[in-house]
Formats: structure tokens, sequence, C-alpha cells
């Protein structure tokens, strides 16, 4: 097998980090900021404020926006707050990144007047590259802005301690820095990915958090098609000698999904050809309907002379 066989695919890793995030907020904050998660309410929730943060970033001149979340969460006591985050997957520097996290914390400040923290999660490969502050001096007038930041880099010499860890973003942390080292490496990567996957099984996770870690390790992991489908012969097999059914069985009704939806709309198509546009009330049927339903009408608009008569009922 040749180790460059997937080198047009490139590894995507700002969804995953996006749904992962927001998922599981508060193990996120366990795991890089550990002294604001000791700070907050957790009691009381946190809340995602997508429209604030536009208006933040959208008149921003510093660059591309990346992988931003502005969060509002409590302090015990009532008191509110605003986490400004922001996850750097660039592979490369960015002079502007320090006037950037500036400037959307002030921005985001001036929103409500309530204290804001940043965070940055530096997720790119140069080992030398780590913005932490802004700041400049004139006639007497001085700002100096730091804030946290965080380099996934630094973890690449605790792999040991990444895997004995229960917090989800161990194991995020780990397939990203995996993804990296085994970009255009095809069996290298099949054998981290599969040794990640099995360690989900036995490190403590309950059911739903190997499914939303192992989507993560899926998509930021790309296999090409032969290896993939091996690794995921693979998980069936270890599955069903562990009685866990985790991902095989939430693949199975993902792919059931596929093929009703996939037939529902052939349906859709073949109905249009034969009786032109539908009702309403007849794509209503169609979505609603099983497999079963779905097969028999098709075989019946070969000989229903009208619509009615593909959808009526057996006498």
């Amino acid at each position: 097998m040749a180790e460059n066989e997937d080198e047009g695919q490139k590894d995507e890793f700002d969804t995953p980090w996006k749904e992962i995030l927001r998922l599981y907020f508060k193990e996120f904050m366990a795991f890089f900021l550990p002294e604001a998660h000791d700070g907050i309410d957790w009691d009381r929730g946190h809340t995602f404020l997508d429209k604030e943060l536009a208006s933040i970033t959208r008149e921003a001149k510093t660059g591309d926006r990346h992988m931003d979340k502005l969060v509002k969460v409590w302090q015990p006591g009532g008191v509110a707050y605003w986490v400004m985050i922001h996850v750097e997957i660039q592979g490369e520097r960015e002079p502007n990144y320090a006037l950037r996290m500036f400037t959307y914390n002030y921005r985001a400040f001036d929103l409500e007047q309530m204290p804001v923290v940043s965070l940055a999660i530096l997720a790119d490969e140069s080992s030398h590259w780590r913005p932490a502050e802004y700041g400049h001096v004139l006639w007497g007038t001085q700002i100096n802005f730091k804030f946290n930041a965080v380099k996934l880099l630094d973890y690449a010499e605790q792999q040991a301690e990444l895997e004995r860890s229960r917090n989800p973003f161990a194991v995020v942390t780990l397939a990203h820095l995996q993804a990296k080292r085994t970009r255009n490496r095809t069996e290298e990567r099949y054998q981290a990915k599969w040794s990640l996957i099995r360690g989900l099984y036995q490190g403590g996770f309950n059911r739903q958090q190997v499914i939303d870690l192992f989507r993560f390790i899926d998509w930021v992991l790309h296999l090409p098609q032969e290896a993939d489908a091996r690794l995921r012969t693979k998980i069936v097999d270890f599955e069903e000698s562990q009685r866990m059914p985790y991902i095989s069985s939430v693949e199975r009704m993902g792919i059931q999904k596929g093929r009703q939806e996939g037939a529902s709309m052939v349906l859709t198509r073949q109905l249009q050809r034969r009786f032109g546009d539908l009702p309403s009330w007849a794509s209503e049927k169609i979505a609603k309907a099983e497999s079963p339903s779905l097969e028999e009408w098709s075989l019946r608009i070969l000989d229903a002379p009208t619509l009615d008569g593909v959808f009526a009922d057996k006498v």
C-alpha cells in the first residue's frame, strides 16, 4: 500500500472542533483552562452567543475568522462574564493574530460592559509561534493585553497522560496531533486511528461520549476508502467481542436512513415524471413513509392510472 495514496485528501479540523466544543464545553474548560472552570457556576448552565459573536467579528480587519466561540457563563454569587474562545488551526504564523485577539476582546467587552476572558488554542505546527499578548506605548498611553494561549504541540510528549485521562479533550488533542503526524501516511494513520477508537471503550467513556468522540476521530483522521472499510469491519468485530455495539449500531442506523432518503427521492422523481408536480399531501406522505411503503408505491407506478391509485390503501 502506497504511503501517499491519500495525498490529495486534505484533513479538516474546523467543523469537528466546533461540534465537539459545543457538546463538551465544560470539559473543554476543565482541560485547557482549569482555573476558569473552577470559577464557573456550572449549575447555572452556559450560553453560546453566536449572534453577539457575529457582531464582534463582522467588521474586524485583522484577518480571516477561524474557529471562534463566545460563551456566557456565571460565577458563584450571580456575576456573569463572557469567555472568548479562539481555536487557531492554521498551519502557518499569522502576524496580526494577537491584535485580532485584542480586537475581539474589547469588542465583546463593549457589547455589555462585562469582563471577557480570552483563550487561544494554537493547533498549528510551529513550535516557535506562541502569541499571548498585544500592546503598544505612545506618549504616556499604554495598552498591555495578555490572553491565555495553549499550544497543542506541547502535549506531544504527554501521550501516556492523555491516554489515562477521562476528559474527552484528551482524546480530541491526541486525535488532532495524530492527524498532523500521520498526514499522507495511510498505514500509520490506520493504526493510530484504531488505537484511539479502541481506547474509547477501555477508557470508561459512556456510550454517547464514545459516539461523539468517534465522530471527531473519524473526521480528522480521514482514511482512503479501502483502509476505512477495513477499519469499520474491525470495529464491528471488536464491538461484538466486547458486547458494546455503540459505533456500529449508529452507523447502521445512518446507512438505513440514507437508503430510505434515497428511495424517497427516487420515488418522488418517478411520480413527478408520470403525474407532474406533486401536491403537498403526496410529498408529506412520502416523507413520513417507511421503506416497505416506499417500495410498494414504486411498484404501483407501473400500473396505477392516477396518483391517488399509487397511494391507495389495499383492499
